[in-house]
């Protein structure tokens, strides 16, 4: 190597031995994050000749005062962000000094990118919470916030940077009194270590070196905190926990578990156990690239091969055989709603924890979250940047670790079915007790029995439309048809039900939801009975309908679109409720103030403009013929 080589070898070297502080900026919109990072890169002398050229540049384009470099350009990288002078996404910026490495997060002030704060939040070890003290002597909701999801996420270290300084005349009083407010806040979310730090990101007091100009300050100045504040190290002593990312079959003589360590030691020899399932084997190997390893400890990428085939799948857990950890299906979390439509309870959305994806659905908001004064208020509902605690009823026992316990284990994503958009985040609780005391009861007379001795098959003819569309009538004609053929069916109709199980319900889309989800799951017992059920409900969303479809299942339920347009509908309008609806005496009517969402692939189509009620039974029968709900 010639000497410039030994040069950068050595460098990497000592760049290896450093600790790392992973942590990021957050407050609100202007409070200057991105100001205050690209000072620390310049101040700290950590930019190349190339990066400070295109700085100045930049600033030029701009129009800064006096020509002052404008340090955000240095952060804020996307085409977006500067044309509107605010951080949209979250970036990620690694520097590193003479004591220790840094990957700082920039992450967005604006309410509308909470969701993006949270994602910077989730793997930083300390956060740098700004407040722009000349704007505002109070704290700012969203300073209040971002303080809090800190907080929920379980960040214990934060930095208080008390910005613009200069422009309150370096005012020890104005400082003293912000710092007052902020600390009486943390106090109530139980953060004690808050170091708070007078600023001025944009002139460089106190960023990188103490400041003349506030010599009331006897603290350390931002950057020589962060190279000297003590880390918590990784906890090996922890239980052996380790998520199955991948099981590795590269050929038939080779099978082992792939995933990476979350915490504890594992070595060679050592009995684990298998989470869901609970068996238990014997480490054999720990395979990495690099080839065979005696133990492996958290962090590390590792193959496990064990004694014995067993039953292993992505997202089961391997932890030491005398240290389990909860397994259930029932869970108590808090959640943060990251949509613009609000989270609606009773429906169904996919839960990611680690590697494993399942169905979830939240079953009851307990309440919500004042982030103001942190109150506990009561809602049916989570809207955009609120945040709620939460039972939730996924469709499979997951193994988990609180989330005070285990950042790996216990943090899940929320996943809308139909867009495929991260819709929530949240931290795992606890499991609630019903959820291992509630067992499944075998019985001995099965569906099919019952539905045989009525010399039919079971099924769920679920009519959905608009108001007025004809509905109940034909569902009417339907069961006086199969009544005439010796058939047994009932009727669930929905102005019928709601005057007795779902007479609690309003019209709101989270009553609405919860509407279809009782519905759903009567259905599904009466079909268990045996029965031909015929369900008349609106039901304006696909989800629902998607989910009682899964609930009762493929070939037994039947799903007919009475499609009758809204103008044939509101031409109609047998119980007068279009017109008052026009009149705003009904909220939330659908097909007026609130949406109607048509099914795309129903079994049959009614039209009810070119059939009438006699032929429109008559193909209804034809089909339930055809597919033998009427043959035993």
């Amino acid at each position: 190597m010639d000497g410039s080589e030994e040069r950068l070898d050595a460098y990497l070297r000592q760049q290896e031995r450093k600790e790392l502080l992973r942590f990021i900026t957050c407050g609100s919109v202007d409070d200057g994050k991105s100001t205050l990072i690209g000072r620390l890169l310049y101040e700290g002398k950590m930019l190349f000749e190339d990066q400070l050229a295109s700085l100045k540049t930049e600033s030029a384009k701009v129009g800064t005062q006096g020509g002052e470099l404008d340090f955000a350009l240095l952060v804020d990288g996307l085409a977006a962000e500067r044309e509107q002078g605010i951080t949209i996404d979250v970036a990620y910026r690694f520097f590193a000094t003479d004591k220790r490495k840094f990957i700082v997060a920039d992450t967005p002030g604006h309410e509308q990118y909470t969701r993006n704060m949270a994602t910077g939040a989730s793997t930083a070890d300390l956060a740098i919470i700004l407040g722009d003290v000349h704007r505002s002597r109070d704290l700012l909701t969203q300073t209040r916030r971002h303080t809090y999801i800190c907080s929920m996420l379980g960040i214990r270290k934060l930095v208080l940077a008390v910005n613009k300084m200069d422009l309150v005349g370096y005012d020890q009083a104005v400082f003293s009194a912000y710092t007052a407010k902020y600390m009486a806040f943390a106090r109530q979310l139980g953060i004690e270590e808050v170091a708070c730090i007078p600023i001025s990101a944009l002139l460089g007091d106190n960023v990188v070196a103490p400041s003349p100009l506030m010599p009331w300050y006897h603290g350390p100045a931002l950057l020589p905190y962060l190279e000297t504040v003590e880390i918590a190290p990784q906890d090996e002593k922890r239980p052996f926990r380790m998520p199955v990312q991948w099981v590795n079959r590269p050929n038939a003589d080779f099978r082992g578990y792939a995933g990476t360590i979350v915490s504890g030691t594992v070595r060679e020899d050592d009995r684990v156990k298998v989470l869901p399932s609970e068996q238990e084997a014997i480490v054999k190997r720990i395979v990495t690239a690099d080839g065979n390893l005696p133990a492996a400890i958290s962090g590390q990428a590792v193959t496990l091969v064990l004694d014995r085939d067993i039953d292993v799948s992505r997202g089961d857990l391997f932890c030491d055989h005398g240290h389990s950890v909860p397994v259930a299906d029932q869970i108590v979390a808090r959640l943060l709603w990251m949509a613009p439509d609000e989270m609606l309870p009773g429906r169904t959305y996919l839960i990611k924890v680690g590697a494993t994806t399942t169905e979830v659905t939240v079953t009851s908001l307990k309440h919500r979250i004042n982030i103001n004064t942190l109150e506990h208020t009561a809602a049916k509902t989570l809207a955009l940047n609120e945040i709620g605690v939460c039972n939730l009823s996924l469709s499979k026992a997951i193994p988990f670790a609180p989330y005070a316990e285990s950042r790996e284990l216990g943090s899940f994503i929320l996943i809308d079915r139909v867009s495929n958009q991260t819709v929530g985040m949240g931290l795992l609780d606890f499991p609630l007790r019903r959820a291992t005391n509630i067992h499944w009861q075998e019985l001995d007379v099965s569906r099919e029995s019952r539905a045989s001795q009525k010399g039919q098959k079971a099924a769920v003819v679920w009519f959905t439309g608009l108001s007025g569309s004809g509905k109940s009538t034909i569902a009417v004609a339907l069961e006086k048809r199969l009544f005439s053929l010796g058939r047994h069916s009932y009727i669930l109709d929905g102005d019928n039900v709601r005057h007795g199980l779902n007479r609690d319900l309003g019209f709101t889309d989270a009553d609405r939801v919860e509407n279809i989800r009782r519905v759903a799951e009567v259905a599904r017992l009466m079909a268990d009975a045996g029965l031909v059920v015929i369900v008349s409900f609106i039901s304006p969303f696909r989800s629902e309908r998607r989910m009682a479809r899964e609930l009762i299942g493929q070939g037994e339920f039947i799903e007919i679109f009475v499609d009758t347009p809204l103008e044939v509908c509101e031409a109609r309008d047998p119980k007068g409720l279009y017109r008052k609806a026009r009149m705003g005496q009904i909220p939330n009517f659908t097909g007026i103030s609130s949406v109607y969402e048509a099914p795309e692939n129903p079994e049959i189509r009614l039209d009810t403009g070119a059939q009438s009620v006699e032929q429109s039974v008559e193909q209804l029968i034809a089909y339930l013929n055809d597919n033998g709900s009427l043959k035993a």
